[in-house]
């Protein structure tokens, strides 16, 4: 199994960048119900105002070919969509589990 944790830094206003990240945490929450690959999906607002980064996803999948389909997914570009204009950085980690 793959554990596939992304972090997003956003800009903009405080305001607009909550807005953001909420619609896209609302998005992906929405994934599992529509990928039977993906086997568990976590997605947090970051509360700690002391800390740059917004968002952060944790996404399990059984192997490379189902990140690859996740990653590749309609669905999940729309999501991604969302934080297009406001995306200011991005981080990930991919490892076995």
């Amino acid at each position: 199994m793959l554990r596939h944790i992304v972090s997003f830094k956003l800009k903009g206003t405080p305001k607009e960048r909550l807005d953001a990240a909420s619609r896209f945490r609302d998005a992906l929450l929405a994934l599992p119900e529509k990928l039977d690959f993906l086997r568990n999906m976590q997605v947090g607002i970051n509360a700690n105002p002391d800390e740059e980064w917004d968002i952060v996803l944790i996404a399990d999948v059984d192997n490379w070919e189902d990140l690859k389909r996740y990653a590749e997914h309609p669905d999940h570009l729309a999501a991604a969509a969302i934080i297009k204009d406001f995306k200011d950085n991005r981080a990930c980690v991919d490892f076995e589990i």
